[in-house]
């Protein structure tokens, strides 16, 4: 699977970009602020419905515009195509798959992009909700039933954080059968969670040892969101109280976690900021692995500003791995990093919103 055509109107500074890729690897070059980072933000949009920019959600849209819109053309075997589009007027999305109107999950699951950017570090040192969001990115590409759990859970939650904070919180019939269904799919969610952890824990294991040799053996610990003694239904029944006066759910798979410890640094605080972002680019590695395990292909790779992220023997090492893994790379700069003068690659120069094809 290939990106072979890019359209993007009114995404922050790109108004009318038309552009065609290589299969195997693009870069994007051009002064800070020109609009390369928007271009990897459009395709991340369409393979998780969100930006990797925090608090991106008002700011999507381009000054000035009513609506924004991105299209992607993604070539398939036998010569097959795929054609997604997002867009949102107002603050209303709508996405398309091959020109029938789905929703955004359908989208996220037809199209796959892993992200390298100066904000992945966040991955490690950041908030439980970015870990869990990437942990069940990667449950949902190789579990095809975990949408559904997902959906139940969190329907069943919803319900029951209503009740918490109604006038009904004494009655507990009316927790009950929420509880019940909490629990089921919380259970199930955890074990599709669980398995796909083992599947991530050996990438892991030598994608770490290859960018953090220093830091020894590397140990992947998983929290699901509620103790082990119990299955949660019983545990949301003792919680009830204290969770009404806090009015809110607390202890569920909505809750889970997880976070990496090293033999010579137990503790995230122990790593210096750029060892968290080669921790997270080594997650983001071993996902993209496990993705192309079971897809039979490599996600998209964007990687932003990477010769300010990494230097040059690490960049040359990730450019060599995923040339190596047939991977289909873009690429920013604000020149063209010194680990691709070497490769064959098709360059854009990007200024002010506008791509011009140099190479």
């Amino acid at each position: 699977m290939r990106l072979e055509r890019l359209r993007i109107d009114g995404l922050r500074c790109l108004a009318d970009v038309r552009i065609e890729l290589d299969p195997a690897i693009n870069v994007f070059v051009g002064a800070n602020g020109a609009g390369k980072t928007s271009l990897l933000e459009a395709l991340f949009l369409l393979s998780h419905a969100r930006s990797f920019r925090s608090g991106a959600r008002d700011a999507l849209t381009q000054r000035g515009a009513t609506q924004l819109s991105i299209f992607a053309e993604f070539g398939l075997d036998e010569g097959r195509v795929r054609r997604l589009g997002l867009g949102r007027s107002g603050g209303r999305w709508e996405a398309r798959v091959d020109g029938a109107s789905v929703g955004l999950a359908e989208l996220v699951q037809s199209c796959a992009v892993v992200c390298f950017e100066p904000g992945s570090h966040a991955l490690i040192a950041g908030a439980a909700e970015e870990r869990r969001r990437y942990l069940d990115w990667g449950v949902f590409h190789v579990e095809h039933d975990f949408l559904a759990l997902w959906r139940r859970y969190q329907r069943a939650l919803k319900q029951r954080n209503s009740l918490l904070r109604s006038e009904a919180a004494a009655d507990d019939t009316l927790f009950e059968p929420w509880e019940q269904e909490m629990s089921q799919a919380a259970h199930s969610i955890d074990a599709l969670r669980a398995d796909y952890l083992s599947a991530l824990r050996p990438r892991l294991a030598v994608g770490m040892q290859g960018l953090l040799p220093e830091l020894g053996a590397v140990d992947l610990r998983y929290r699901r969101g509620w103790p082990d003694e119990q299955a949660l239904a019983q545990q949301l029944r003792e919680q009830r109280r204290r969770d009404f006066a806090r009015g809110h759910t607390t202890l569920g798979a909505h809750r889970a976690d997880w976070s990496i410890a090293f033999e010579h640094a137990p503790l995230r605080e122990h790593l210096s900021r750029g060892q968290e972002k080669l921790a997270a680019l080594a997650c983001m590695l071993a996902q993209a692995e496990v993705y192309a395990v079971n897809q039979g292909h490599w996600p998209l790779v964007c990687l932003d500003d990477l010769a300010s992220e990494l230097d040059l023997a690490h960049q040359a090492a990730l450019v060599a791995q995923l040339v190596k893994a047939d991977a289909q790379l873009l690429l920013t700069g604000t020149e063209l990093p010194a680990a691709l003068q070497d490769l064959s690659s098709r360059v854009f120069h990007v200024e002010q919103g506008q791509m011009t094809r140099l190479l």
